[in-house]
Formats: structure tokens, C-alpha cells, sequence
């Protein structure tokens, strides 16, 4: 069974880069990111710390889920 990665959210904004997002906005330690696609914008909020608890990151990835397909964000966030 894959092992979840342990990610900061400065590593998680350089995999949904390769994705397509951007920064749209920070507010404290959360970076908002976004993209846009049909005219409709996508956004997701990546905690900047150092390093995120699991739930966090399973967080994110259901959320990510809704714009891209599970089987494309497995690889970036599970270690074989």
C-alpha cells in the first residue's frame, strides 16, 4: 500500500504549479491558489508551513480531486 508523503506547503504549491495554479492571495500562513479554465476559476488553500499533518494533506488532495483526477495527484503525494 502507498505511504503518504510527508509534504511542506511550499512543496505543495510547486505540484499544483505543474497543474496550471497560481498565487492569487495570502493571508497570514494560507496562500490561496488559483486557475482558470472555461471561465470558470478553481481555487485552493495551501497552508504554508514546514511541514503538514497527514489529515491536512488528505484534505487538500479531496479538495484537488474536484479539478484533477485522483490517479494524476497519487503520484505526487504517495511513495511507493
Amino acid at each position: 500500500m502507498p505511504k503518504l508523503k510527508v509534504l511542506s506547503g511550499i512543496e505543495l504549491l510547486r505540484i499544483f504549479s505543474i497543474f496550471g495554479f497560481n498565487i492569487k492571495s495570502q493571508k497570514g500562513s494560507h496562500v490561496k491558489i488559483f486557475r482558470k479554465i472555461n471561465s470558470i476559476e478553481q481555487i485552493l488553500t495551501i497552508p504554508n508551513h514546514n511541514e503538514l499533518d497527514k489529515g491536512t494533506i488528505k484534505a487538500i488532495i479531496r479538495q484537488a480531486s474536484k479539478y484533477i483526477p485522483e490517479s494524476e495527484l497519487k503520484k505526487y503525494f504517495y511513495s511507493e
